[in-house]
């Protein structure tokens, strides 16, 4: 394992100018999923697929934004559920299982063998699933504020916050009656599921607002932010809320045992010194897990991916990683 904690800021890698895609479309539906992708880019480029985190997020027009369009053929999708995926917040045959399932359809689809995996926060548990179940399909590993969704994790999320924002988590914790406040978690799953769409919208909103506030500890809100619509945000709570009750449907630190697969896989790991919502502590054990990975700190840097800091980190893994023209 090599680390680095870059202790300059100066001279910062900005993201590549916003470009549209090239081709766009859907899988064929299967298990009632319609799953949006679209490619951008360099037609013949190197491939590389991006993995949204969230759960429940989806991909927009900034994230084509990590990809050198000279270089790279960046395919963008939006998991089930999610974003332009349809049916939205829908979790009938949505598991990790599911996803990795559909990582393999599109890669099919699009007639490409191998290909760079990227992700970050939730797409980084995604990109480890993927790579350890297809390694011979994997070029290279770039991943960004770690979560491995272990229910120390999960429990640090959930309770944890509350050390760095009182007042948030006091009005998270208060929405749900006094009995069930010790098990916050399975309130919620139950509440944003439940047939009180009023209460759903609220618990909805009460739960991301959480992960938001631990997201502008370091990277303040863009002034002028619309809340986003009721149905939108009660979808990607429904597909967050599904995947962490069910601990993304894995084993306990599964995905720290069997890397053996990995060995000879290039992984990069770009990891906030500041992250609050996925702290550092799991990014430091992947990497020890994973002997040859490079792990980057990055200093007084949070959770987003578009922090300044962590954006130039993650353009200069992808850089640094050998050209297969």
């Amino acid at each position: 394992m090599t680390t680095t904690t870059p202790t300059e800021q100066t001279g910062l890698i900005q993201p590549f100018p916003a470009i549209e895609p090239f081709d766009s479309g859907f899988l064929p539906a299967q298990e009632g999923h319609a799953v949006y992708f679209e490619q951008s880019g360099r037609p013949d480029g190197e491939p590389v697929v991006f993995l949204h985190g969230g759960p429940g997020s989806g991909c927009g027009p900034s994230h084509r934004r990590f990809f050198d369009p000279l270089r790279w053929r960046a395919v963008l999708f939006d998991q089930r559920g999610c974003g332009r995926s349809t049916p939205a917040g829908h979790v009938e045959h949505n598991t990790t299982a599911n996803l990795v399932d559909d990582m393999e359809r599109l890669r099919e689809q699009l007639g490409i063998e191998r290909w760079v995996v990227f992700g970050g926060s939730w797409g980084s548990t995604l990109a480890l699933a993927y790579a350890k179940r297809h390694p011979q399909r994997t070029l290279a590993l770039v991943l960004r504020g770690i979560f491995l969704a272990r229910k120390t994790e999960i429990d640090w999320f959930v309770y944890g916050l509350g050390r760095f924002l009182p007042a948030v988590w006091d009005g998270f914790a208060k929405l749900a009656p006094e009995v069930h406040r010790n098990d916050l978690l399975n309130w919620y799953h139950s509440a944003v599921f439940g047939d009180d769409r009023a209460l759903a919208v609220r618990a909805a909103r009460s739960w991301s607002s959480v992960e938001s506030a631990a997201m502008t500890l370091t990277r303040p809100t863009a002034a002028g932010n619309e809340p986003e619509p009721d149905d939108i945000i009660l979808a990607k709570a429904r597909i967050q809320l599904h995947y962490i009750a069910s601990y993304g449907f894995l084993g306990e630190a599964e995905l720290l045992h069997g890397l053996d697969a990995l060995a000879s896989i290039p992984v990069d790991i770009v990891q906030g010194e500041l992250d609050t919502i996925c702290p550092p502590q799991t990014a430091w054990a992947l990497a020890q897990a994973l002997p040859h990975s490079r792990l980057q700190i990055i200093p007084q840097a949070g959770h987003s991916a578009f922090e300044p800091a962590i954006a130039s980190a993650l353009i200069s893994a992808l850089a640094s990683l050998p050209c297969r023209h």
